[in-house]
């Protein structure tokens, strides 16, 4: 069994060697004109939440970290790829209280240096794989097959006039809990966990990774602006259909629809009417619909633990989805 305390103490440890491991992945590399780029991108020491899934999940299955190591890394690779290119297509100045790497550098540079991510991510999720038969490949690619499609819905709804929460989820199932699914399959797989515990702890991660994204939207309008790295308010700056938004325009009538629906027809709004919505939000109660949306799939989430044997392994996975719902960035 496992304390909280543990937990978090566990939880950094093993952040830092993710965060050292990383440096070492791109020091050596040439050109620099590629690798430089790349390294700014995974200095940028955020959560850490991917790898950590591949980790858990290997031991849960049971496996070690070590066995593990270089598919945290590949992961960890990926998603930093994704968000290079979301970057650039939401034209992100901020993230994680750093300059984005288009604005750093310029576009072409940031679009090759998330290229090249991907590619040694590859290489090093393959470096421990030669085995008959291993699926961590396919999981991968799925993974990122579905990353893609999420954005682009994501982009797709910024042209449609209406989208439902239902279309919505689908898009952040693909956008950020395929992704989340996939390190926790790839974990398990490398573990050696049997049919049932790959399942299990793949809808762990899909589950956790939709709380999780609708935990965003809503930190993106209630957040601490330095604790959360990016612009508060953000989201509604850029007319993204968000649960928030969504959900608001599902509850809203009369003028405060019509507000609403401004949004979507000018694009977004400016920065000085950031506190108005956040308002409106507050009068139409969607900011408890979002914590209890979040609270839901969390409780999905920790369904599937029952298929874990090792007890400290329940523990370690429900506390980190607990640390999920309270965070602030």
């Amino acid at each position: 069994m496992i304390s909280e305390k543990d937990f978090h103490s566990l939880i950094e440890k093993e952040r830092k060697t993710i965060d050292a491991k990383l440096k070492k992945v791109l020091a050596k590399r040439k050109p620099r004109s590629l690798y430089e780029p790349s390294d700014y991108i995974l200095a940028d020491q955020g959560k850490r939440l991917r790898p950590l899934l591949v980790l858990f999940s290997a031991k849960a299955a049971g496996g070690t970290y070590e066995l593990a190591y270089n598919a945290a890394l590949a992961v960890e690779m990926l998603h930093n790829f994704t968000l290079v290119h979301d970057d650039i297509m939401d034209n992100a100045d901020k993230r994680r209280n750093k300059l984005t790497v288009h604005i750093k550098y310029d576009v072409n540079t940031a679009i090759l240096a998330g290229d090249g991510l991907l590619a040694v991510a590859y290489e090093y999720l393959l470096k421990d794989l030669i085995v008959p038969g291993n699926e961590v490949v396919k999981y991968f690619t799925k993974g990122l097959v579905e990353v893609c499609e999420g954005q682009s819905l994501d982009k797709e709804f910024e042209l449609k006039k209406s989208v439902s929460i239902s279309e919505y989820k689908i898009m952040i199932t693909k956008k950020t809990a395929a992704m989340a699914e996939m390190c926790c399959a790839i974990g398990a797989q490398i573990g050696g966990g049997s049919t049932n515990e790959i399942k299990a702890l793949s809808l762990y991660g899909r589950n956790l990774g939709i709380a999780f994204q609708i935990q965003d939207d809503l930190l993106d309008i209630v957040g601490d602006e330095n604790a959360f790295g990016k612009k508060i308010g953000g989201d509604l700056i850029e007319g993204k259909k968000t649960f928030l938004f969504l959900k608001a325009l599902e509850k809203a009538k009369g003028k405060e629809k019509v507000s609403l629906e401004k949004i979507i027809v000018n694009k977004g709004i400016q920065p000085d009417e950031v506190d108005d919505y956040k308002k409106l939000y507050q009068k139409l109660g969607v900011l408890e619909d979002a914590q209890k949306e979040i609270v839901k799939y969390t409780r999905k989430a920790l369904q599937q633990i029952i298929y874990i044997k090792n007890e400290s392994d329940k523990q370690l996975f429900t506390f980190l989805a607990h640390s999920l719902i309270k965070r602030t960035k």
